[in-house]
């Protein structure tokens, strides 16, 4: 098991500690269910620093990032970020990641999940040089980043007690998707106003070293004003009730992202990048799968792997994620069901535990936070 450079803050804390995709993570400080509260009211800090990060520089960089993304990164300019899935010829998912421009068409950095780290880098180089891009600079910059999320509605109010008065207002006013350099709590960092949770906030990058400091101060900053160190297991509900792709469940090599309610992020327009043409041909045909919301009735939690049968007793689906939403009060899940299998408001069964649980299907994302300081329940 890998450990982060905050390994010893969680233990210190008391942090239930996981192995997770090679790593040893907080599950849970508190509990998963104050956790979740605390984003969605609050604040929450999370460890990413188990997140990998690769960087692509040299004049072809923009031509690599073009074949390599289904989302468009033309429209890539520098202090811009966009999320975009990486997929195989047959319109499978080899990842979904964030993409930096750091200098247009120059140079960019990719944070990609963490159990897909090795597999991202060689499926790179090895795309990169059967296209004729050897020439790209590939570097793997994982070991020397260190990486914390600070989410929730009272986030950006945190972060600027940790920023020099000259640099608060443009850090703070940071559109979404968007990302500058500034010192926060001392600590060079690139502040990027991105997310995993379904609330406002961002997610800060610096060198291994100082993650420690950052993440210190930041828990001190932030403690007054509601914040929480917060585990992967409020990350995961958070997610959920989002409607946000977790890779290895909504997405895989066997998912395109069309199957998985991500059409908005495939950009094709002419392009051709890897997976184009089959992804085309799912367009244009319609994906044979698509992913759904369930309410399954309480109290059955559907997990991963639970099957989803029609009105006939038919397998029609399989779930992909599943828990019990805290800020809705009830179970949900997202489930990858037969095109024209399950309309909105149409109940299907999901087996629970060996029986069949009735469970209504609904549109994603379960929970959506208004723009104002309230937020919607859906």
């Amino acid at each position: 098991m890998q450990r982060t450079p905050l390994y010893a803050r969680h233990t210190a804390l008391g942090a239930h500690m996981v192995p997770f995709a090679g790593w040893e993570m907080p599950v849970q400080y508190r509990g998963i269910v104050a956790e979740h509260r605390a984003v969605r009211t609050a604040a929450g800090l999370f460890d990413v620093c188990h997140m990998g990060e690769i960087t692509l520089r040299g004049p072809r960089a923009g031509a690599a990032l073009d074949l390599l993304c289904v989302n468009d990164p033309r429209t890539l300019t520098p202090g811009r970020a966009m999320y975009s899935p990486l997929c195989l010829e047959d319109g499978g998912t080899q990842d979904d990641v964030i993409v930096y421009c750091l200098r247009a068409q120059e140079e960019y950095l990719l944070v990609v999940n963490a159990a897909n780290r090795a597999a991202d880098l060689a499926w790179i180089r090895e795309t990169l040089g059967a296209r004729g891009l050897g020439d790209v600079q590939i570097t793997d910059a994982s070991e020397q980043t260190g990486l914390v999320a600070l989410q929730g509605p009272a986030a950006m109010r945190v972060l600027a007690v940790l920023l020099a008065e000259p640099e608060r207002p443009a850090v703070v006013g940071l559109r979404p998707f968007r990302f500058t350099r500034a010192a926060v709590a001392g600590v060079p960092c690139l502040v990027a106003r991105t997310g995993y949770t379904g609330e406002d906030g961002v997610e800060l990058a610096c060198s291994a070293e100082g993650v420690v400091e950052l993440w210190d101060a930041t828990l001190a900053a932030g403690t007054p004003l509601g914040l929480e160190p917060c585990g992967l297991g409020a990350r995961d509900t958070l997610r959920l009730e989002a409607g946000l792709p977790l890779y290895g469940h909504e997405l895989s090599a066997e998912v395109s992202p069309l199957e998985a309610g991500l059409g908005r992020f495939v950009r094709l327009d002419g392009r051709t990048c890897v997976g184009s043409q089959a992804l085309a041909r799912q367009a244009a045909g319609g994906p044979p799968r698509h992913l759904v919301g369930l309410e399954p009735e309480p109290p059955g939690i559907a997990r991963a792997g639970a099957l989803v049968r029609d009105a006939d007793g038919r397998q029609v689906g399989l779930v992909t994620s599943g828990t019990f939403s805290p800020s809705l009060g009830r179970p949900v899940a997202m489930a990858l069901c037969a095109r024209g299998a399950a309309a909105p408001g149409e109940v299907l069964g999901v087996e629970v535990r060996g029986r069949a649980v009735p469970a209504r299907v609904v549109s994603l994302p379960f929970y959506r936070r208004r723009r104002d300081s309230g937020v919607v329940l859906s």
